[in-house]
């Protein structure tokens, strides 16, 4: 194949419901007013051939559409398991701060990615690297069963890519950007996203996480509850190849970042509910943000106004983030199931295959395991 294969269709293209709290309009990460997505998707060689097989790219996240380097967000991040790299979390643990874009790349790139990512912003802003320097998020999993990560064969241009291309509206998932040569349990692995929307006292909010799959082992693999990993035992690859999962969670509900780094790690629920146990040598590293405050470099006083959601209730009365973690780990299940369901088959370098997901197949077991 010539060309990263066409997404296949969403588990609800094909009936299959996660959860019972009602998606966004396009059910993705840009349901969250202001969030943007961009993808550059690197395909070069083929094994045959005399150059290079890469099987990779970038995709980025822009938190919000006003100046980030100025005005930051509130954010907080949570570790699964950290076999894995997000550059700037000891900033976002320390500060509770997100200043710049999301990019999302493979392991051997995450230096360039950083690059990238800080000389895209200084040129944009002369007052960059003088007044404050840039620490951007740039996060990773490892490719490298498909592409040949030797040849280091992503460019600055391809990170600037995905910055200036993204947009709202519908996410492109599967065979894309960052998660063009990942694995999930042993399967092809993807770009996934979904989102839900919450209803406290009467306001709306929405939640929304994109995952870059990369994780798991092929027994592990549960849909709806039924094992299908353990009854799915060929279309495997010629070595099993652990690589991360990497999740962000945007929302629009004022929340603070001790509040946000406890609904990063309810994407630890939604993954395990897919059969992820944190493997080893897999790097699970969750950032979750709210776009409901700005929170600026200088003021006229020392002090500024915040919306928080009130924490602490009495647990006779119920609690707000009960419905929120519950948002965040089903969205983060079907993310996960989206990426699967995308991502078809691809060969990679030295011939190595990752199958994408026998979805009929899967879903002919689903049914016998779970008879209506």
């Amino acid at each position: 194949m010539s060309a990263p294969p066409p997404g296949r269709g969403r588990v609800r293209d094909f009936g299959l419901v996660i959860g019972a709290l009602p998606p966004g309009s396009h059910n993705a990460i840009t349901d969250v007013p202001g969030i943007r997505v961009g993808h550059r998707t690197v395909w070069r060689g083929e094994p045959a051939g005399p150059d290079p097989v890469i099987r990779s790219g970038v995709t980025a996240i822009w938190p919000h559409d006003g100046d980030l380097f100025r005005e930051r967000l509130y954010a907080g991040t949570s570790v699964f398991n950290g076999y894995g790299e997000m550059t700037s979390n000891i900033v976002i643990d320390e500060w509770g701060l997100l200043g710049s874009p999301i990019v999302l790349i493979d392991t051997t790139h995450i230096g360039l990615g950083y690059d990238s990512v800080v000389r895209y912003m200084a040129t944009r802003d002369p007052e960059i690297q003088d007044i404050d320097v840039v620490i951007p998020v740039v996060a990773e999993t490892d490719d490298g069963f498909l592409s040949d990560n030797r040849a280091f064969g992503l460019s600055r241009e391809d990170v600037w890519a995905a910055l200036d291309e993204a947009a709202g509206g519908p996410v492109q998932e599967g065979v894309v950007g960052a998660a063009t040569g990942t694995q999930q349990f042993d399967f092809k692995g993807g770009i996934g996203t979904a989102s839900r929307i919450v209803d406290i006292q009467g306001s709306s909010y929405a939640i929304g996480v994109l995952l870059q799959t990369n994780y798991g082992s092929r027994r592990q693999l549960q849909i709806a509850g039924a094992p299908i990993g353990q009854l799915i035992d060929d279309l495997m690859p010629v070595r099993h190849h652990e690589g991360s999962c990497i999740a962000v969670v945007a929302t629009d509900v004022p929340l603070h970042p001790r509040q946000l780094r406890r609904l990063a790690r309810r994407v630890d629920v939604g993954l395990a509910r897919t059969g992820s146990v944190g493997n080893d040598g897999s790097g699970e590293i969750f950032l979750a943000f709210s776009t409901a405050n700005r929170i600026p470099r200088s003021t006229a006083g020392p002090s500024l106004e915040i919306d928080v959601l009130v924490e602490g209730q009495f647990w006779t009365q119920g609690s707000p983030f009960d419905v929120l973690f519950e948002a965040v780990a089903e969205a983060a299940e079907e993310a996960a199931l989206n990426a699967l369901f995308q991502a078809d088959t691809v060969t990679g370098r030295a011939g190595n295959v990752l199958h994408g997901f026998p979805i009929e197949r899967g879903l002919d077991l689903l049914r016998s395991w779970h008879p209506v």
